[in-house]
């Protein structure tokens, strides 16, 4: 629909890109921005932010600090200049950088448009100066605070407007794409348009954190003296009501199996059912973003029955259960398949019996235990250490996977993993 619009009205090629400079995963971006307009021949709009809506981020300080290691491995994943140390979190540097890129925002004002070339190499200096520490100059602020406040203040309501709340997003034709890790949605809707101003702009360049997932030649696990393997885990904590964590879950059993893996789950609570609160359109985003995902991955989902309530308590009593026969795995792997791409409802006996006997577990057992008082608060009980777990390795949501050392949040972060382990067996080989 957006397409024939901009057909009909003989409009150009525009992408609203929203960027923050203290933001790490817009200095990736604005990094990829040049050639990927060069590529498809885009006018692209830059607008600058600097305030997030603390309602979207529950943990908020925790969710920087991840954001500043996680975009250190898509930094060495795309070759791509990233620092070792954070920044200071200096309110006043912010305010310079912000300053900066709304005057270079103003001065392509008569254009409409952010043109390539030397406006890219402006954008791409205050963000290498913000993130090198290095002195930030005030001179080219021609504008009075007042006006560029009000400039900031309209970028953030439009971002608000149009239905987005973070930083280093773009906007093409009504659909929303979240920096460098989901340019190749952009880039494969391009291609399908034809939009390309060379034989090469036709690739997809931006899926190096799923290309090769699990089609590499697969490694042994290293072995001691006498046949004994060395101990290698990976461990994924997991909600059922995580659209993310399903595919996660998917991932994470693939991987575990490709590589004669252990792989151990720890279920912990979804945050609506620990009292906060997930905005509507945080909702929607993660929906549609998930179903984009999973397509890619080949992954089915969409057909959601939310187990909210007692859908995941009847998950969670049975997960004991599940593990005491070894069928953990597979029995999360139903009840998520079953609850987010085949419409079966898990908090009536009915779906829940399906999920149950497709496990391999026995319903009248699994009858009893949802019964059993006490079977209820241990679940309670171990969800949230797991949970406390989960903060202590400084991560606050899910899925998030451990593997050793490396501690990494959100389903498109198992390529990194595996290249992980491949680089752990190839050293003890």
């Amino acid at each position: 629909m957006a397409e024939y619009k901009r057909r009909l009205l003989s409009q150009p090629h525009k992408l609203d890109v929203y960027l923050r400079i203290n933001d790490p995963y817009s200095y990736l971006l604005v990094q990829v921005l040049s050639q990927f307009q060069q590529r498809f021949g885009l006018n692209i709009h830059v607008k600058t932010i600097m305030n997030l809506q603390d309602d979207m981020y529950p943990e908020s300080e925790m969710w920087h600090e991840n954001a500043f290691i996680d975009a250190t491995h898509l930094a060495e994943l795309y070759g791509l200049k990233f620092p070792q140390q954070a920044p200071s979190d200096d309110l006043a540097r912010v305010r310079q950088g912000t300053n900066q890129l709304l005057i270079l925002e103003q001065n392509d004002s008569e254009t409409g448009f952010l043109v390539q070339g030397n406006n890219w190499e402006q954008i791409n200096r205050v963000f290498d100066l913000y993130w090198s520490q290095q002195a930030m100059c005030d001179g080219q602020l021609t504008d009075d605070e007042a006006t560029l406040e009000q400039r900031l203040r309209s970028n953030e309501l439009m971002l608000a407007e149009q239905g987005h709340y973070m930083s280093a997003m773009l906007k093409y034709g009504g659909e929303w794409y979240w920096g460098i890790d989901r340019l190749d949605h952009l880039e494969k809707r391009l291609n399908t348009l034809g939009v390309q101003c060379n034989k090469t702009a036709s690739e997809v360049l931006f899926n190096k954190t799923y290309a090769n997932f699990c089609k590499q030649p697969s490694i042994a696990p290293p072995q001691l003296n006498q046949g004994a393997q060395i101990s290698e885990k990976l461990v994924l904590f997991f909600s059922i009501r995580s659209p993310y964590s399903h595919i996660g879950l998917e991932q994470a059993i693939k991987l575990a199996r490709y590589y004669n893996l252990e792989l151990e789950i720890k279920p912990v609570l979804p945050m609506i059912m620990r009292g906060l609160s997930v905005p509507n359109v945080k909702k929607m985003y993660i929906f549609h973003d998930t179903k984009r995902e999973a397509k890619k991955l080949g992954i089915d989902y969409g057909f959601v029955a939310d187990p909210l309530g007692k859908g995941v308590e009847n998950c969670y009593v049975l997960f004991r259960y599940a593990q005491s026969l070894g069928c953990e795995q597979n029995y999360l792997l139903n009840y998520s398949r079953a609850v987010n791409a085949q419409g079966i409802h898990s908090d009536t006996y009915e779906g829940l019996k399906i999920i149950v006997q497709r496990s391999g577990m026995d319903w009248e057992q699994a009858k009893i235990l949802l019964n059993d008082h006490d079977a209820e608060k241990e679940w309670q009980l171990w969800a949230e250490e797991n949970r406390q777990e989960m903060l202590g390795l400084g991560s606050w949501g899910v899925p998030t996977f451990q593997y050793g050392d490396l501690v990494l949040w959100g389903q498109d972060r198992v390529g990194i993993i595996e290249k992980e382990i491949r680089k752990s067996r190839l050293m003890l080989a």
